[in-house]
């Protein structure tokens, strides 16, 4: 009986110094995470981390990573907006106009956005490996980016008037309820 009770202390003790410091390590905090660095519904946000052991590289890698992330969820964003307006519309060519919309998202996305900010960045440099690292954020607003793509949409030569009409709409709604989120 007084061996299952060292056994099981022994066990207990073990078990809380693992979960002290954790299997997977100690949890450490980065900057630019939590709420104000998540996109939600008025603002695309997007975060990156670059490191190098040189600072100009690190700040490279740490923006690439910050316009990666953000184009990534602009892109997946629309295509879901699209995909459900396309459905919800009973649109037989939806498959054509999905395309071209995603293509114009693309298209937006590898052209320099005005509305592009950058919210924060800061460089730390560790001494023992001799190494920078960057942390980067940036947002677009909603609304400005939207408005953005409905003028790519009227000048792009690849899109058709029934198409660009289609692009309008499913642009239009998504700029209606950036909009409300605006004035909350």
């Amino acid at each position: 009986m007084k061996s299952a009770k060292i056994t099981s202390f022994a066990i207990l003790a073990l078990l809380l110094a693992a979960c002290s410091s954790g299997i997977l390590g100690k949890k450490v905090k980065e900057p630019f995470q939590g709420n104000a660095y998540e996109s939600n519904n008025r603002f695309w946000r997007g975060t990156g981390k670059g490191s190098s052991s040189q600072d100009n590289i690190a700040r490279s890698k740490a923006d690439l990573d910050a316009k990666a992330q953000l184009a990534g969820q602009v892109n997946t964003t629309m295509k879901q907006v699209a995909d459900q307006y396309l459905s919800d519309t009973g649109n037989e060519r939806a498959a054509d106009v999905a395309d071209k919309f995603q293509s114009l998202v693309r298209q937006v996305m590898n052209t320099d956005i005005s509305d592009l900010r950058k919210i924060g960045e800061e460089k730390y440099y560790n001494e023992k490996t001799k190494e920078y690292t960057v942390f980067m954020a940036y947002e677009i607003k909603k609304n400005a980016m939207l408005r953005f793509m409905k003028r790519q949409a009227k000048v792009d030569q690849t899109i058709n008037e029934r198409q660009r009409d289609l692009i309008e709409k499913i642009i239009d709604e998504e700029l209606k309820k950036a909009d409300a989120a605006d004035k909350d």
